[in-house]
C-alpha cells in the first residue's frame, strides 16, 4: 500500500512561479526523485508518492510551505491503496491509489485536503476531522506557516532551538504553534497513523 498525493496550487497566478516553485520542489526531493517519484506538471499541478504512514503531515507541510507566499493555498487529494503500474513518470503510473487520489481530487471543493483510501468508514471519519481542522489551518498566515514548516520538518528540535532557526524569539514560537493548532494537527497525524495501519 502507498498513498498518492495529488494537487494544485491555489491562486496561482496572484505571484511568480519562482517564488512557490523553488520551495515546493525542495519539499519533494526529500521523498525522491523527479518524475519517478514526483512530477509537477501544468504549471502548477502536482502529484507525487509518499508512504502511507508520511502522506497527512507530508499535506500539512506542503500547505504550510505554499502558504508562507500569500495568497497561495493548495488543494490535496490523498489516495491510498496499490500501485500496479510503475512508469519512469508518476503522472503516468497507475493503481487503485491513483484511481482514489484522482477521485479524491476531482471532488474536492469547499474543503481543500481530503483522504479516499479503501475504508468508507474510515473516510468519513478522518474527512470530518479534516474540515474541522482547515477551519484553523486554512488562516495560517505566513508568519505561522514558516513556523508549522520548521516544526513539521524538526519534530525532535525544542522551541527554542526551532526559534533559533528561524531568528525569532522562543515566545514568538511558541505564539505562532499554538494560533496555527500545531498541537491538534499532531494529534490529528497521530490518530491517521494509528488507523492507517489497521487498513
Amino acid at each position: 500500500m502507498i498513498s498518492i498525493l495529488t494537487g494544485d496550487i491555489v491562486n496561482s497566478r496572484e505571484r511568480t512561479p519562482e517564488q512557490w516553485m523553488p520551495i515546493l520542489k525542495e519539499v519533494f526531493e526529500h521523498y525522491g526523485a523527479e518524475p519517478t517519484e514526483w512530477e509537477i506538471y501544468r504549471g502548477d499541478s502536482f502529484q507525487i508518492e509518499i508512504p502511507i504512514e508520511k502522506a497527512l503531515e507530508t499535506a500539512f507541510l506542503i500547505k504550510a510551505t505554499v502558504k508562507q507566499c500569500k495568497p497561495l493555498d493548495v488543494r490535496i487529494a490523498i489516495g491510498i491503496g496499490k500501485k500496479t503500474y510503475t512508469s519512469k513518470k508518476i503522472t503516468e503510473s497507475n493503481g487503485d491509489a491513483f484511481e482514489r487520489s484522482g477521485e479524491c481530487f476531482e471532488n474536492l471543493k469547499k474543503q481543500n485536503i481530503a483522504i479516499k483510501s479503501p475504508s468508507k468508514e474510515f473516510d468519513i471519519t478522518i474527512n470530518l476531522m479534516l474540515r474541522l481542522a482547515l477551519l484553523t489551518f486554512n488562516d495560517w498566515k505566513p508568519a505561522y506557516s514558516s513556523i508549522v514548516k520548521t516544526a513539521i520538518e524538526n519534530p525532535k528540535k525544542t522551541q527554542e532551538q526551532l526559534a533559533k532557526l528561524l531568528g525569532k524569539t522562543q515566545s514568538t514560537v511558541s505564539e505562532g504553534l499554538k494560533r496555527s493548532g500545531y498541537e491538534e494537527m499532531s494529534q490529528l497525524i497521530s490518530y491517521y497513523i494509528s488507523y492507517i495501519k489497521t487498513i
